[in-house]
């Protein structure tokens, strides 16, 4: 993103600040920018670290300057900055929690923005830049704002209590006391709220999306066309746990099928409940295959393939798998039980078993999942 726009400005930054990936440490950048090397998707001290950093770079812009901001999912994470009497600890382990309950992006980022310094609007707010325009790649399905990388540069509609409820509501209160504690005392007006809709702060402020979820599906859709397969549906938008979405993607295109080279095609951004049964290690995409796997065996030829756009999918080394009407009965044959694998949320495992899995590369950009079931 940073090549790009110093392309299209056709000239040097006065001053720059990025934030990459491990992967992308000695990746070539403009002159100027600095850069900081985070982890995802839960922060550790070289997050905080970034992020104080930009807290320090956003004092350099005048009213009279122009600061672009870059916005791309995986930011929530890179740029951690805990609130006042909250540390490193809690917020990795919030994030940790909240993704295994199964939450969505959007009961997770309200807790983030008000566990946290640069969030919910308030990276825009501490610049004096009196001209921010933001470019936004979105990973959050409907392209909220307020929720994409925790909305640093967008008004949140959200509140403590919004942030207070999903912490009850998921079972995690007694898990995160300090967490709970902070946002009780939000709630009673002891901590000073998100920048709110309308708010001065954020006058100067344009946001643009550039790219989403359903950018990417259409173009996995005139891929297929391209190679000679009718598409026979598109679905964008999907939410939901990733095997039962699994299910009911198989269920549909088994609905609609038709002789020859035939393509369904899937966007949106699934979820795993992970809970206590748990014993393995899988992401959404992984799961969202393993689980079309179970319905597609001993069925006609057909190839599915699930994977999460930026490259990883969950904290594993796949970016997700292509299975096929004889993968399930691969995974047994290695020695392991793939409906227990399903049950215990074990899919990396599991496909990486039948050699199934797409190996992880960073894509340089993150636009939720993409699913493709073949027919041939």
């Amino acid at each position: 993103m940073l090549r790009e726009a110093a392309t299209l400005l056709a000239r040097p930054f006065e001053a720059g600040f990025a934030t990459v990936a491990p992967a992308e440490a000695n990746a070539e950048l403009p002159p100027g920018v600095e850069r900081y090397v985070c982890d995802h998707p839960f922060p550790t001290a070289r997050n905080i670290a970034a992020a104080e950093a930009m807290r320090r770079f956003l004092q350099r812009p005048m009213a009279d300057d122009t600061l672009i901001v870059l916005v791309s999912g995986g930011g929530s994470a890179h740029l951690t900055l805990p609130a006042e009497g909250l540390f490193l600890e809690d917020i990795a382990e919030a994030t940790r929690q909240i993704q295994r309950s199964g939450a969505t992006i959007r009961e997770l980022n309200a807790v983030r923005k008000h566990c946290e310094q640069l969030k919910g609007g308030r990276l825009a707010a501490a610049c004096a830049a009196g001209d921010i325009r933001a470019f936004i790649l979105s990973d959050v399905i409907g392209d909220p704002l307020d929720v994409i990388s925790s909305g640093p540069t967008a008004p949140d509609p959200t509140t403590y209590a919004d942030a207070l409820a999903v912490m009850q509501r998921r079972g995690l209160a007694a898990v995160l006391p300090r967490v709970v504690t902070h946002l009780e005392r939000g709630v009673r007006g002891e901590v000073a709220e998100t920048i709110k809709p309308g708010d001065a702060a954020l006058a100067g402020v344009r946001n643009t999306i550039i790219a989403n979820n359903a950018a990417a599906v259409e173009a996995v859709a005139a891929a297929a066309e391209t190679l000679g397969f009718t598409v026979r549906s598109v679905r964008m938008g999907v939410e939901g746990e990733a095997a039962a979405c699994a299910e009911q993607f198989i269920a549909l295109a088994r609905g609609t099928r038709d002789h020859g080279a035939c393509a369904w095609i899937l966007g949106g951004e699934t979820t795993v409940t992970v809970g206590a049964e748990a014993r393995g290690i899988g992401g959404p995409s992984q799961e969202f295959a393993l689980a079309a796997a179970e319905r597609m065996r001993g069925g006609p030829d057909a190839v599915l393939v699930a994977y999460s756009t930026d490259g990883r999918d969950g904290p594993t080394d796949a970016a997700g798998a292509i299975v096929t009407h004889q993968t399930w009965e691969a995974i047994r044959s290695s020695g392991i039980d793939p409906g227990m694998a399903l049950r215990e949320h074990n899919s990396n495992g599991a496909l990486a078993a039948a050699g199934a899995v797409i190996p992880w590369a960073l894509t340089g950009t993150n636009l939720n999942h993409v699913a493709a079931l073949l027919t041939y």
